[in-house]
């Protein structure tokens, strides 16, 4: 989810040679050089992190009392501490009776800070992840697909491509009188986090997400002994951590719907761009609209969707 576009720290040096307005911040705009990982990540003075050795309990904490969506984890050791992985949400549930930090943990590619934003597009395209440790000797910050979009927006970074050249042609659909279950299965089984509703006709009506039908469900008693049940596991975090992270590993026999069309839960009034406009003004739209993704037209029809990690394919090299 976005915000206005900021930076947390005024990079230095000959970066800035021109600003321009954007969401009500004056956003760096001109470069003498690429931006570097260490002018966009959050900086490891204000990461929460939780250590090993330690238990399940301590990382709930953390995502409950946050709201964050992964927690890294770091071996504290006389020279400082040591990067170990990151543990997620959905790591937590889809390992209900693990306990130990150290058998939750992901392993994630990290990126040195000195590392060019365009490099760290080439990564999270490579790697697929969303969100990346940055670590020299020991960590150092965290940088995620949403620094990347607000550094696009702003004019941080300088990317010179069209929606067209980097928006995806296949879009996940669904019927508008679908039920909400099943919408949920079919975005689920798709490995997306949205879809787009159509009508009999073929066309758009709407655009629903994860956090849409997240929003309108409720939490029930699991089958007893099972050990995989969310409402029983954590139950007050549970529930409630998943509708802050809108995650892909929602299970539906922790969790019911309403028997309601998609359509009675879906934005009608969807952000669209054209073909035609650059990424930087996609990026934009993304962070005013507070969107992972809009909805490509062309000649008034459905195109195409661009997601947030395609504005990363803009990057050359």
């Amino acid at each position: 989810m976005y915000t206005n576009v900021h930076f947390r720290h005024k990079p230095v040096g000959l970066y800035f040679e021109r600003e321009v307005l954007f969401g009500g911040y004056k956003a760096p705009a001109a470069q003498s050089r690429p931006m570097r990982v260490e002018e966009a990540m959050t900086p490891r003075s204000e990461l929460v992190t939780a250590t090993v050795p330690g238990s399940r309990e301590d990382v709930l904490r953390i995502l409950q009392e946050r709201s964050f969506s992964s927690v890294p984890i770091v071996r504290e050791t006389e020279d400082g501490d040591v990067f170990r992985g990151l543990i997620s949400r959905e790591r937590l549930i889809e390992e209900p009776d693990e306990e130990q930090i150290s058998m939750l943990l992901e392993a994630v590619e990290p990126i040195h800070p000195s590392a060019s934003i365009g490099e760290l597009a080439n990564h999270m395209l490579e790697t697929g992840a969303r969100r990346v440790p940055v670590v020299d000797g020991g960590l150092s910050g965290i940088i995620t697909i949403t620094d990347v979009v607000a550094a696009i927006a702003g004019g941080a970074v300088d990317v010179d491509a069209t929606v067209g050249s980097v928006a995806g042609r296949a879009v996940h659909t669904v019927f508008e009188e679908t039920p909400i279950l099943a919408a949920e299965r079919s975005i689920y089984y798709g490995d997306v986090n949205y879809a787009v509703v159509i009508d009999a006709a073929g066309d758009m009506t709407g655009i629903v997400t994860e956090a849409d039908i997240v929003d309108v469900a409720e939490v029930v008693e699991g089958e007893e002994g099972t050990g995989d049940s969310i409402a029983n596991q954590d139950s007050e975090w549970a529930w409630e951590g998943i509708k802050g992270v809108g995650n892909r590993m929602l299970p539906t026999r922790n969790v019911e719907f309403p028997d309601d069309p998609v359509a009675t839960i879906m934005s009608d009034d969807v952000v669209t761009i054209s073909r035609r406009r650059t990424v930087a003004e996609a990026a934009q739209e993304m962070v005013r609209h507070d969107v992972e993704q809009v909805p490509v037209i062309a000649g008034g029809k459905l195109a195409g969707i661009l997601c947030d990690m395609h504005l990363l394919e803009a990057f050359d090299g």
